[in-house]
């Protein structure tokens, strides 16, 4: 753990609680045989194949190899891709993450101009932009988003821009920035229940992370707002119900569920994998809650198939808008 003087400009972590920290040895008895229904095929498209190139080509990161994501070969192969900017190095060490852990490189000054690039050559309609939790700089990151979705605007005016943030704490002021350069939705996730925080999440605080996406609907309440939690670590039925009614409270439009899968022996355990069944009843109360957009499955990643449920969500926002609209007078009465 590094600890250092709040004044102190140099390369220090608050709070930041490192891997070996995390070392979480799995009981034999957890040890679960993963169900049928969590096989996926090894990638091997060539569309998967041209956009590692790219991804490589551009000097980008991507949070899909990094974390491991199952949904790689399907999401590459259409040339959809989530870039992970600020490096490949994160400053906290949560019990969940595939994503290394350490002391930073410094930022390239170049990748936002890299990611515009790519989203050009890739032809994408909508990107999602993500990254490592940056507590070593000043804003946590906060400029690199809003240069990234500026230059995605100016080359590529049509792209819809979808950011996963992390979750500036200890950063004051420095979420309206990114706020400031009107993203089409801001993602950032809960990850999990209250009660797991500590063993999970320990960097982060819950209601910090719930509180962020409520300001970004006060500050500006036409940017989507979406946040997603993983099921399998332990939580229960009752604790998924709970996180779903203070997304509503604070006015989150788009929810996703998905299974935990563990990337590695030294990660937090699978505690059970949740059925298809289990997953179909979260997403029925889900919308019953008022969710503009729900996606809930055991494969669900936050960004899995999101230019599909963007348009989705855009679309059912614009329905219920209209739903509310007076009917026009009726002239013969």
């Amino acid at each position: 753990m590094y600890i250092a003087s709040r004044n102190s400009r140099s390369l220090q972590f608050c709070e930041i609680v490192m891997a070996d920290l995390l070392d979480i040895p799995q009981p034999a008895d957890k040890k679960l045989p993963k169900p049928d229904w969590l096989r996926v095929r090894a990638p091997v498209s060539q569309g998967y194949k041209d956009t590692h190139a790219l991804m490589r080509q551009q000097s980008l990161h991507t949070v899909c190899e990094e974390a491991a994501c199952p949904n790689i070969g399907e999401c590459w192969s259409k040339g959809h891709a989530t870039v992970m900017i600020l490096g490949d190095t994160c400053t906290r060490a949560c019990a969940f993450c595939n994503i290394k852990t350490g002391v930073p490189n410094k930022v390239d000054p170049e990748e936002p101009h890299n990611l515009a690039v790519a989203v050009g050559k890739l032809g994408l309609k909508h990107v999602v932009i993500t990254s490592v939790d940056r507590d070593d700089l000043e804003d946590g990151g906060a400029n690199h988003f809003a240069r990234s979705i500026e230059y995605i605007r100016t080359t590529a005016p049509d792209t819809t821009i979808e950011i996963l943030t992390p979750d500036f704490r200890r950063k004051d002021g420095n979420l309206e920035i990114v706020v400031k350069a009107r993203p089409d939705v801001f993602n950032h996730n809960i990850e999990t229940v209250p009660r797991l925080y500590q063993r999970i999440r320990p960097g982060a605080r819950y209601f910090h992370s719930l509180n962020l996406l409520k300001k970004v609907k006060e500050i500006d309440p036409s940017i989507f707002t979406k946040s997603g939690i993983m099921v399998g670590l332990g939580e229960t039925k009752e604790e998924v119900l709970q996180v779903m009614d203070d997304f509503r409270s604070a006015d989150i439009d788009f929810i996703t569920i998905g299974q935990y899968l563990q990337p590695t022996p030294r990660h937090a355990p699978v505690d059970r994998y949740v059925t298809p069944d289990e997953f179909r009843y979260y997403e029925r109360v889900a919308w019953t809650k008022g969710f503009t957009m729900v996606s809930a499955s055991p494969l669900t990643r936050s960004s899995y198939h999101a230019d599909a449920d963007f348009a989705r969500m855009r679309d059912e926002r614009a329905r219920r808008l209209a739903a509310q609209q007076p009917a026009p007078a009726n002239d013969n009465c």
